[in-house]
């Protein structure tokens, strides 16, 4: 099997999409990322400035929500939905609303997902959705499951309508053959959403892999908890869906282990965490006949090395098992390229209303500060096309 060269260097492709107006602006964006007291204080600005009602929604919508969100709804979201299938990158249609309390808004978020599902359905340029479990059930509630704390009648109705959510989302995705990601959250809700993901596996999963779980490799206990999951799913009978990351909270789980005296789930180094999420690839693709694997990763030796694995398995790079994915608005020289050479690629498209979307858009730009540069590393390649096109 041939696996053409990817070179991600490629600024020509990786910004084919995007006009030179609209890379200035990105310019201007990933810039002011970079100065780390302005992403830290930005939160508690645009609260204050919601709040004494000034009209910031207007340049929250042509910055920071243009660069890392589709639009406010699913139909906002089209135009950039054809743009990317134009350039063989598929779209994961991301409702971003979170941290929710009420049951009437779980019941219009988990109702959403499933429009998302729908509008995948037989659709080439949208491969997946994704939900996450606090989208449509009460945090507090899943720590306290995952603290296997006995609840009250009135928990345990709650909890049970919470599953009935996610299993109405599950199964549409099941009918309408969409595969779906349950993406990972806190460590203290994680095994409830294992849990649960384990169970839609079992009901879903028979034929091939609809359900995927999320994995975090951050998590010093990922690897092997991955290895386990594939027992399971073998011992089970049913396919095992699995997106890896390294993962978004960590800082927090950091600090609530510190402060509550148990040990971190973090790993210890960074040089950690890439060794477990690349031993991760490994594992899954040596058992590729029974997985489908979606490897999220902004990190491009990960990439490489993925490449050279699905080379080493004789697969062919358009191999419906075998996905690469980022964010929207990040890490294009990554994505563009891979679809530029026959892989399958799917970016993270969230939406929302702006004021809804704004935790997901706070972690975005502290995450461009922290990973390693990576506002650092968009700047250098959005220059270098900037000059290329001068030329």
């Amino acid at each position: 099997m041939t696996h053409p060269k990817v070179d991600f260097t490629n600024t020509q492709i990786a910004f084919q999409a995007r006009n030179t107006k609209e890379l200035r602006n990105s310019y201007l964006l990933f810039k002011a990322i970079g100065y780390n007291w302005l992403v830290q204080t930005g939160p508690a600005l645009v609260d204050i400035g919601f709040k004494i009602g000034l009209p910031i929604k207007g340049i929250i919508k042509k910055t920071v929500f243009h660069q890392f969100c589709g639009g406010e709804s699913v139909t906002d979201c089209e135009l950039t939905i054809q743009q990317m299938h134009q350039f063989g990158v598929g779209t994961i249609l991301d409702y971003s609303v979170e941290g929710e309390e009420q049951e009437s808004v779980f019941e219009i978020t988990a109702n959403e997902i499933i429009k998302t599902i729908e509008k995948a359905h037989n659709n080439p340029a949208i491969p997946f959705s994704v939900f996450k479990v606090t989208g449509v059930g009460r945090f507090a509630l899943l720590q306290k499951v995952n603290e296997g704390k006995s609840l009250s009648p009135e928990e345990i109705a709650e909890f049970d309508r919470v599953k009935g959510r996610i299993n109405s989302i599950c199964k549409r995705a099941y009918d309408l053959n969409v595969r779906l990601f349950m993406d990972a959250e806190e460590s203290w809700i994680q095994d409830t959403i294992d849990g649960i993901a384990k169970e839609m596996m079992q009901l879903y999963n028979g034929k091939r892999a609809i359900i995927y779980n999320t994995v975090q490799f951050y998590r010093h206990d990922r690897l092997a908890f991955l290895k386990q999951s594939i027992e399971d799913a073998k011992l089970g009978n049913y396919f095992y869906g699995v997106k890896l990351v390294r993962g978004a909270y960590m800082e927090k789980e950091a600090e609530r282990a510190k402060e509550m005296g148990y040990l971190n789930p973090i790993q210890p180094s960074k040089a950690a965490s890439d060794q477990d999420y690349n031993e991760g690839l490994k594992v899954c693709l040596n058992q590729i006949e029974r997985i489908a694997i979606c490897a999220g990763t902004h990190n491009q030796e990960s990439c490489e090395g993925l490449i050279q694995l699905m080379h080493q398995n004789g697969l062919s790079p358009s191999d419906e098992r075998v996905y690469f994915s980022q964010l929207y608005g990040m890490s294009d020289n990554l994505s563009y390229n891979l679809a530029n050479a026959g892989y399958r690629v799917a970016k993270y498209l969230p939406y929302g209303p702006v004021k809804a979307v704004l935790p997901y858009l706070f972690r975005r730009a502290q995450e461009n500060t922290s990973v390693q540069g990576q506002a650092g590393r968009e700047l250098k390649l959005i220059t270098t096309e900037l000059q290329r096109r001068r030329k």
